[in-house]
Parts: C-alpha cells; sequence; structure tokens
C-alpha cells in the first residue's frame, strides 16, 4: 500500500461527504487530469476514482513524473476506469476527446523551479497552448460553444477546462488589496528569481482566457493560495512541509526569514471540494480564488503553532538562506478575497490549521516508516 494512504483516505471520504453534488455532476464525464501524480491533482483523481461502479468517470491522468511520486498513485494501477500516461503535457498530443479537462501539470516547489527554469516556463505555458490546440477552435456548436472532433469525426463538446493557475500571480499585492480580490491585477517582476513560474502562470491564465473570448473555450481558472497537506514533500521548499519536517525531528524550526510575513493556509481537502465546485459550476471565463479565508497568521506564528502540535523540543530560530535571492519578491501578505467562490454555494474551508497540520505530520511519518523499511 501506498506509504500514508490511510490518512489520504480519510480525506477522501471526507471530500465524498462535503462534494457529493458536484461528484455526481462528474457521473460517466471522461476526465483528463495532467499532472495528476502530483500533490493537488492526485487527490483528484483519487476522489474521482473512488465513485461507485455505475459511476465512475473515466479518468486518464497525464504526468511525466519531473516532480511527482511514482508511487503517489500506484494503488490505481490495475483500476478499471483509471489510465496512466506517462507523457510530457508541454507537447501533448490528444488522440481522443473528454468532456472535462484539468490542467494541473506544473512545476510548483520553489526549489524545483528555481533548479529547472526553462522546463517550468515550458509546462506552464507551452503545456497550456498544446492542451487548448488539442481541444478547441475548430467549430463552435449553435450556442456558442466550442466543438472539438475526435478522429472518427464526430463533433463532441467540452464542458470545462480547468486551469490550474496560483495565487503568486498576485504578486506582492498592497495592503489596500488583502483580502485580495480575483480583479486585482497583481505586482509582480518579470525577470526576477520567481519570474519562470509566476509569468508563466500569468501568461496561461491570458491563453485560456484568450481562448474563450476567440472560440468560447470553457475555461475555468483556479488560483490555490497556500494549500498544504499529505503529498507534499519534506523537501518540497515551502513553509509548511520544511518546518513540520523540523518539529518532527526535535530540530529548531529554521526561518528564513523575520517571521513577519502573513499567510493563509488551506488544508487540500478543503481546497478540493471547492475545486470540484468550480470545475461543475464555475462561469466559463473567470478566475476563483480558492483558498482558507479564515485565519492570515505570521510565519512565525505558523512555527509556534507546528512545534505545538508537534510537542517539538525545538526553538523558532532566524538563519539566513543559503540562497542570496530567497527572499526577493517574498509577498509580504497573502490572503484570499472568497466571495467569487462563496457566490457558487461552494462549501467553505472546515479544517482548523491545527488539524490540517497533524494530518499532514501522520502521513510524513509513514513515509518515514516506509523508509525505514525498505
Amino acid at each position: 500500500m501506498t506509504p500514508g494512504l490511510d490518512v489520504i483516505r480519510d480525506d477522501l471520504r471526507e471530500i465524498a461527504r462535503r462534494a457529493e453534488e458536484d461528484l455526481r455532476r462528474l457521473d460517466g464525464k471522461r476526465v483528463l487530469v495532467t499532472g495528476g501524480a502530483g500533490f493537488l491533482m492526485s487527490y483528484l483523481v483519487d476522489v474521482l476514482a473512488a465513485r461507485a461502479d455505475s459511476a465512475r468517470p473515466r479518468v486518464v491522468v497525464v504526468d511525466d513524473f519531473t516532480t511527482a511520486r511514482r508511487d503517489r498513485l500506484s494503488h490505481l494501477a490495475s483500476h478499471p476506469s483509471v489510465e496512466l500516461r506517462e507523457l510530457d503535457v508541454s507537447t501533448l498530443e490528444l488522440a481522443e476527446s473528454f468532456d472535462v479537462i484539468v490542467h494541473g501539470a506544473s512545476i510548483a516547489s520553489p526549489v524545483a523551479y528555481r533548479r529547472m527554469p526553462l522546463r517550468t516556463l515550458e509546462v506552464n505555458a507551452l503545456g497550456t497552448l498544446a492542451l487548448l490546440r488539442a481541444v478547441q477552435g475548430r467549430s463552435l456548436d449553435p450556442a456558442g460553444r466550442d466543438r472539438s472532433i475526435d478522429p472518427a469525426g464526430h463533433d463532441r463538446s467540452i464542458e470545462a477546462f480547468v486551469l490550474l493557475s496560483t495565487s503568486e500571480i498576485y504578486g506582492d499585492p498592497e495592503p489596500a488589496h488583502v483580502p485580495t480580490p480575483e480583479t486585482y491585477p497583481g505586482r509582480v517582476s518579470s525577470t526576477g528569481p520567481r519570474a519562470c513560474y509566476d509569468e508563466s502562470k500569468r501568461f496561461a491564465e491570458t491563453l485560456a482566457v484568450t481562448y474563450f473570448q476567440t472560440y468560447g473555450t470553457p475555461v475555468r481558472i483556479v488560483r490555490p493560495f497556500n494549500v498544504y497537506g499529505p503529498g507534499l514533500r519534506p523537501d518540497d521548499g515551502r513553509a509548511v512541509p520544511s518546518l513540520v519536517d523540523d518539529a518532527r525531528h526535535g530540530r529548531d524550526l529554521v526561518l528564513h526569514s523575520d517571521g513577519r510575513p502573513r499567510r493563509s493556509f488551506c488544508y487540500v481537502a478543503d481546497f478540493i471540494v471547492s475545486l470540484l465546485r468550480v470545475i461543475t459550476r464555475g462561469v466559463d471565463g473567470e478566475a476563483y480564488n480558492v483558498g482558507d479565508d479564515r485565519e492570515e497568521i505570521s510565519i512565525r506564528d505558523l512555527a509556534e503553532r507546528i512545534r505545538a502540535v508537534a510537542n517539538a523540543p525545538g526553538r523558532v530560530v532566524v538563519r539566513p538562506s543559503d540562497d542570496p535571492d530567497y527572499l526577493t519578491d517574498n509577498p509580504r501578505r497573502r490572503c484570499p478575497d472568497l466571495g467569487k467562490l462563496r457566490a457558487l454555494g461552494a462549501s467553505m474551508p472546515c479544517v482548523s490549521l491545527e488539524d490540517g497540520l497533524a494530518r499532514y505530520a501522520r502521513w510524513l511519518a509513514a513515509q518515514d516508516r516506509a523508509g525505514e523499511g525498505s
């Protein structure tokens, strides 16, 4: 069994209960999920695969495993309604049509995208363009929606093309724009150390919206805000996995800033519930913030809470990063305005930070035990 899958299964049961109506709307649909072995998308694949036999969507998962773990979806290798394809999304060609496409392929870890800036640009920009070209723009049905044509020549309309973007597209908002609405244009450097990720995501959004405006392509954009939980590797480079890993191993919890930047953190189960609402009921051509707006806390406060949850002996300390550009373009605040999501009737976040951190720590412990036994 995949290490820590019991923790993920508990999350999946919760997601299925809270998003039952939205999952029912996907029953029988053909769904393509790119980046499907990654942190966020693997949860979506799992919850779709868990539907009853008579109602399962047909799910095709595409991932080239640049950053994803190969064992994350190994439990679905023989699943009758899930097909795993190892492919590069930046050169992807589709030989069949789908009802729903969720484009989540990306290199989102700061450590990884700083190491692979050109690959990050290719996946975010060229991957999005390849998918849009593959399914859109060849004809419109009488209602004005795009109609894709499969190799047999049959017209088939795609119902939703959902692009996973990022809250990073906002850059460092002025205080007057926090919580940040989807209408905020962003303050983002096009040449800084984060630009390969931030700007390629912005370009992907522009591509998607332009296809909507030109062809009526039913695109919907999701902007995740600091999502964490099982699946995030301890060496990911983001605050939660780094600090939880420090705490669990009795080390000092190391901050590479003064601890004053503020964030709102969203547990992965809450994120997937809201994502499903956007997939099934989002408005075409619109972007949606998805995150947790209940609490915006400092990184130092986050570290102290992790220390308490883990009952860790280490102190919270500040040490400069080995990366001289670590703090360059680092946003001071990040918190979503979820008004548009609420307007869809989405179930709002309900997993507390402490509960989410405890679940994540249990998953990491399972990874440790699997490593010791290998």
